[in-house]
């Protein structure tokens, strides 16, 4: 409890760095699982690199990204109803969503070096699959997310689930 009273009280002074970081450190928990358990790589094989590069994309695109998406949609649809949520949830899972997976997987692969044309071509491989397996998990969360959760302890929110998406995203954007 007290850790989560020091983080209150963190979101509190610096909204912004918090969720930031936040995004940024469960991005990197995110690949170090699908690294260690999904591709049981072990230790001596971990790729340090791509841990890092994962937490720099949740500090750098991620965080930012996902933060102010929550601000404007809070904006566009204000309001905690059920049917707010519901509108919030439409537009993030229809909208927001292909878009977001549209530019995380290219900008991964081209992080990682890939060539353009191979970059498109993953691009073309990985995101219908992905895309689907994203609404299996995501439209339930966000529902529940928009409806109970207050808006600067949604992304917070969302990493802690993202954990579990971040290892299939990073499984995902770094197969051959």
């Amino acid at each position: 409890m007290a850790l989560w009273r020091a983080y209150q009280r963190a979101l509190a002074a610096h909204p912004w760095k918090v969720q930031v970081l936040t995004a940024g450190s469960l991005m990197g928990v995110g690949d170090i699982i699908s690294q260690q358990l999904v591709e049981r790589r072990g230790l001596q094989e971990h790729q340090r690199s791509r841990t890092l590069t994962m937490v720099l994309l949740g500090c750098g695109f991620v965080g930012p990204v996902v933060g102010g998406w929550y601000k404007v949609l809070d904006r566009f649809i204000p309001g905690t109803t059920k049917v707010d949520a519901l509108k919030k949830m439409l537009l993030d899972q229809g909208g927001f969503a292909p878009c977001f997976l549209g530019c995380f997987l290219p900008l991964v692969g081209a992080l990682n070096g890939l060539p353009a044309q191979d970059n498109w071509a993953k691009l073309q491989r990985d995101y219908p699959d992905a895309l689907i397996t994203n609404y299996y998990l995501w439209p339930a969360v966000q529902l529940a997310n928009f409806y109970l959760i207050p808006l600067h302890y949604r992304l917070a929110v969302v990493q802690c689930v993202a954990v579990i998406w971040n290892s299939y995203l990073s499984w995902k954007a770094h197969r051959p």
